[in-house]
């Protein structure tokens, strides 16, 4: 078994070093041979899976901190620690939130960001607390994306402990804003501000299983708000009502023919109005998501929403025929690019093969993820999940198996590696 095993590694490593060269100007020089029979490649992932109970201690800590979006200050400040701790360069939490950490390289290979997102779709006072039963964990947000963080830890643990050197530099950064409203703000200020122009690659550890992301699924998303002169529910009968105009347009929505492939979505997500039984409302609001695989479907739906919100509110303006008339905001609220990395690219193909080495099937697909951004942009970029098995994920009850779930830190370890090469 063992034999089978590094006879696949050795194949793997020999497909990273190949598909290596062509990934950027700045290139890693390892040359099969060396990759392949490097032992450092077989100590760090020994390491790595006799570690994994330490790993998902880690995992349950880091859970229990609670970290909701535009509140992951606390979150932010232990990856600060642990990366220090650790022994990487310029540790330090950027203007947006983002924790980063640096381990250079000999400076002649490519600069790889290696993130996982320290923000959750929980509110402010959710229990975090984790349940343990056998190899089952359950709390909100354990697996997305306490799993991804506790990874890029693990990955900078082994690399350290198997005393390896690269040839390109490796950022490590538990960014802020993936989640909701986040609108990516962690990942966009990274290309825009704190590291542009330096990042030529970058892998994002997402949730649980062992799939890989090569598509950015875009979303446009909106606060609708309805707004009116408001009054009371009998004495004022007749005023138009922003509650029946939102009304008016979820009931629109709600009707929107949209294809299965390329997959497009839609989802009226938040609603809230009025201020009491016997009044009516003053304002109305909603908070809508629309996403595709396609830009083309994307701003098609877009367009079609927009149509229904202006024809619910001619539709209660004219009901009433009231001199008093309702208005309406449409606000963007956050925006994700469309997009895809071809399976062809030197990034996915490093992936996969990392999945040859360690026998693992997955299938490329396509999701939000950070990497809609440098995707966009036109850097190498995918979304890995973190290996276990996730149940549940975005509700109370979410899930984390741990069987196994050293395969997902070991096939990280080994697609940066085929990235940056090895010293």
């Amino acid at each position: 078994m063992r034999k089978t095993f590094h006879r696949h590694l050795c194949l793997a490593l020999v497909l990273i070093a190949v598909c290596t060269p062509t990934i950027s100007p700045q290139t890693p020089a390892t040359a099969p041979d060396q990759l392949s029979s490097s032992p450092p490649v077989r100590r760090a992932l020994d390491y790595i899976k006799a570690t994994e109970p330490e790993a998902i201690n880690e995992q349950i800590k880091i859970c229990e901190i609670p970290a909701p979006s535009f509140k992951e200050q606390q979150r932010a400040a232990y990856f600060k620690q642990r990366f220090t701790a650790l022994g990487l360069k310029n540790v330090r939490i950027d203007r947006e939130g983002n924790a980063i950490g640096e381990r250079p390289g000999t400076g002649s290979g490519p600069t790889l960001v290696l993130a996982a997102h320290l923000d959750t779709v929980f509110p402010e006072g959710t229990n975090v607390k984790v349940k343990r039963e056998g190899a089952l964990l359950t709390a909100p947000g354990i697996g997305d994306d306490c799993r991804g963080l506790t990874v890029i830890l693990s990955v900078a643990r082994a690399l350290n402990e198997a005393r390896m050197n690269t040839q390109g530099t490796i950022i490590f950064v538990a960014n802020v804003g993936e989640e909701g409203l986040g609108d990516l703000r962690g990942v966009r200020h990274l290309f825009k501000e704190e590291l542009k122009g330096k990042i030529t690659h970058f892998i994002s550890v997402d949730g649980t299983g062992l799939g890989i992301t090569n598509g950015a699924v875009g979303s446009n998303r909106y606060r609708i708000t309805f707004s009116g002169p408001g009054g009371h529910s009998y004495g004022a009968f007749g005023l138009p009502n922003p509650i029946h105009a939102l009304g008016r347009a979820i009931e629109k929505i709600s009707r929107f023919q949209v294809p299965k492939k390329p997959k497009t979505t839609f989802n009226v997500g938040r609603i809230e109005g009025g201020t009491s039984v016997n009044s009516i409302a003053h304002t109305a609001w909603m908070e809508v998501d629309m996403r595709s695989e396609s830009a083309a479907e994307l701003a098609k739906i877009d367009a079609e929403f927009k149509r229904a919100v202006q024809s619910a509110l001619d539709e209660e303006n004219a009901f009433w025929s009231h001199e008093k008339k309702l208005t309406v905001e449409v606000k963007l609220v956050g925006e994700r690019p469309t997009g895809e990395q071809a399976p062809d690219a030197p990034i996915v193909q490093a992936a996969l093969a990392a999945n040859a080495a360690l026998s693992i099937k997955s299938e490329l697909g396509a999701s939000s993820t950070d990497s809609n951004i440098p995707i966009s942009l036109g850097i190498p970029a995918i979304t890995i999940s973190g290996g276990g098995r996730g149940r549940g994920a975005h509700s109370l009850e979410e899930s984390f198996e741990t069987t196994d779930s050293h395969l997902g830190t070991q096939r990280a370890l080994l697609t940066v590696l085929g990235i940056v090469g090895l010293k």
